[in-house]
C-alpha cells in the first residue's frame, strides 16, 4: 500500500497514526509498524506542525514511509507541509474526484478514507492507491474518521476490495485480532486505540497492539500497491 507494497503471503499491516512525540515514534519503529502517520487538521487532539512532523521524521531514517493525514485540503495546504516534511504518502479525507487531482498534483501515493455503516456502503471502484475503511463518524462528531467507534467488521468478509485496504475505527490490542479475523482485513490502522489520554501515545498499548495484530489468523494475502 505504500506505492510498492510487495504482493504474495505476508504479514498482516500496522499503522500507527497520530504520531506527536518521540515515545510514540519510538515504540512504533520498535514494535516493526508498517507506516506511521502524521496528522495534519486542526481539530484534532493528534495534530502536528510540519516543523515538528520534519524532526519526527528525521528520526524514521527512512526506515518506515510516512503518512500525511489531511481533511478537505486545498493544493496549498498540502504543498506547504511537503517543502518541510517529505512524506511518502497521502490520506486524504475528501472526496474521490478531489483525491484523484490531488494524487495527479502531487505524484505520491493516496489514501482515501472510506466511512461505513453497512456492506453497501463499500467501495466498488477505486482510484486511489490505498483505501481506509472505518465506522462513519457520529451525526455529533466535530472532526472526520472512526473517532474511536467500531463497526460490524462481518460486513468486510468476502469484499472484493477495489485496491489496497486498511481497517480503521475503534481498533485496541483487546479487539485486533477479532477485527481481521472477521473482516479478513490485510492492514490495519490504529490512533486512540494506543493511547493512554486523546493525543498521547503509549509504547506499551503500541507493543501490545502489534503483537495482537500479528499473533491474528495468521498471514494474509496482500495486493500489490
Amino acid at each position: 500500500m505504500s506505492g510498492a507494497a510487495p504482493s504474495g503471503v505476508r504479514r498482516v499491516g500496522v499503522k500507527v497514526c497520530g504520531i506527536r512525540d518521540e515515545v510514540g515514534l519510538d515504540a512504533a519503529i520498535d514494535a516493526g509498524v508498517d507506516w506511521v502517520g502524521f496528522v495534519f487538521f486542526a481539530r484534532s487532539p493528534r495534530v502536528v506542525t510540519p516543523r515538528e512532523a520534519s524532526r519526527l521524521h528525521a528520526r524514521l531514517q527512512g526506515r518506515i514511509p510516512s503518512v500525511g493525514l489531511f481533511v478537505e485540503p486545498d493544493d496549498a495546504e498540502i504543498a506547504l507541509v511537503l517543502e518541510t516534511v517529505p512524506l511518502e504518502i497521502l490520506q486524504l479525507y475528501t472526496d474521490p474526484d478531489r483525491a484523484a487531482a490531488v494524487r495527479a498534483r502531487f505524484g505520491l501515493p493516496v489514501w482515501l478514507a472510506h466511512g461505513v455503516s453497512g456492506r453497501e456502503q463499500l467501495p466498488r471502484e477505486s482510484r486511489a492507491d490505498g483505501l481506509v475503511i472505518e465506522s462513519r463518524p457520529p451525526r455529533d462528531a466535530n472532526r472526520p474518521g472512526g473517532n474511536g467507534v467500531a463497526f460490524d467488521w462481518s460486513i468486510l468478509a468476502g469484499w472484493s476490495a477495489p485496491a489496497p485496504w486498511l481497517l480503521a475505527g475503534g481498533l485496541t490490542a483487546d479487539n485486533v485480532g477479532s477485527a481481521i479475523a472477521a473482516s479478513g482485513a490485510p492492514a490495519v490502522d490504529v490512533s486512540s486505540g494506543v493511547e493512554s489520554r486523546p493525543g498521547q501515545k503509549d509504547a506499551d498499548l503500541i507493543r501490545r497492539f502489534v503483537s495482537a495484530a500479528r499473533g491474528g489468523p495468521g498471514a494474509v494475502s496482500s495486493p500489490a500497491g
